[in-house]
């Protein structure tokens, strides 16, 4: 039933409707429901759909806890670019091998033992839909790093 609701909402994401967020109150309201330390300078808005982003972020804050890292080492980092927002999700669990980052985005695949596979690509479609992208690599000193970029 789990499965079926996610796959409905993974197949059904509406278009994002953009408007002006402001980093400070995402990120609290972000904090009230996982646990995350936070890296940066968070002054600013971003153009997102606050919804779509919560939910984006939320998936690869879980996954970040779910690594094996401790939680205290699941960190957001976010830095204003040029013409752009990054988003760092990062941790210091087990990180991937090469054949897992290369199908951790893709729909379906999971290595979690009641994973779904939705998360991570659910995320990746977010992104693509604010006109961002998704990358993993894994990180010196053990962990991966999730990087979201999207458009200022």
């Amino acid at each position: 039933e789990g499965f079926i609701r996610d796959y409905a909402r993974f197949a059904k994401l509406p278009s994002p409707r953009l408007e002006p967020v402001d980093w400070r109150v995402f990120l609290e309201r972000l904090r009230s429901q996982v646990d995350f330390g936070i890296e940066g300078h968070v002054e600013g808005q971003v153009r997102a759909d606050a919804a779509q982003l919560e939910q984006a972020l939320l998936n690869l804050l879980k996954n970040a806890h779910e690594s094996g890292s401790a939680p205290g080492d699941v960190r957001l980092a976010l830095r204003r670019l040029p013409d752009s927002w990054r988003i760092d999700v990062l941790d210091r669990g087990t990180g991937m091998n090469e054949p897992v980052l290369a199908n951790a985005l893709l729909p379906f695949y999971s290595t979690k033992r009641h994973g779904t596979g939705l998360g991570l690509a659910l995320s990746r479609e977010i992104a693509e839909a604010h006109g961002g992208r998704i990358a993993l690599a894994n990180r010196e000193g053990g962990g991966l790093g999730v990087t979201l970029v999207l458009p200022a």
